[in-house]
């Protein structure tokens, strides 16, 4: 198993998920909040997803990590990278518990998992698949630096594709 890694920001621990983020994960993932991400999902949906977020570590040396109040130990998200054969790139997703939401801590935790994916696990490229009625997500992809890709491929046509800049790459040209 690959040691899955807690990345500190400013006011969060970015840390491996627990069977203890499971009711709550599901209870939105159950919701109309998950309607962009395919849901709502039932709870047998909601669990292969649950189990796909943390399997990717041990198969892709990268997954989804929780977002959590430094002070508190509020649970407040997730954020992860998907990647395999759903994802035709490397993919930075995010999203935020109904409590947490509109306090910047979805692009805090973005921004520090994508400049890990970048270093650390040295990616080239990544993006963010957000369908285009999730106006809040295309803003905090916008914000994170990420421009638009007409021409990248996607599963979902109704999906946008949003290309985070890698600062560790050259550009060639």
């Amino acid at each position: 198993m690959t040691d899955i890694p807690t990345i500190e920001t400013e006011r969060l621990f970015l840390r491996p998920m627990k069977i203890e983020d499971w009711p709550q994960y599901a209870e939105m993932m159950g919701s109309q909040r998950s309607v962009y991400m395919g849901g709502p999902y039932s709870t047998r949906a909601a669990w292969g997803v649950f189990c796909h977020d943390v399997a990717q570590w041990a198969l892709m040396r990268h997954g989804a990590l929780m977002m959590e109040d430094r002070n508190s130990g509020v649970c407040l998200g997730q954020v992860g990278i998907n990647h395999g054969p759903l994802f035709f790139e490397h993919e930075l997703g995010w999203f935020v518990y109904p409590h947490a939401e509109g306090k910047g801590y979805a692009f805090e935790a973005a921004a520090a998992l994508r400049d890990w994916a970048f270093k650390v696990c040295g990616l080239k490229t990544l993006v963010s698949y957000v369908d285009a009625d999730n106006i809040r997500s295309c803003k905090l992809a916008e914000r994170l630096g990420a421009e638009l890709d007409a021409e990248a491929p996607r599963e979902d046509p109704g999906d946008l594709v949003f290309r985070h800049p890698n600062p560790y790459v050259l550009n060639e040209g």
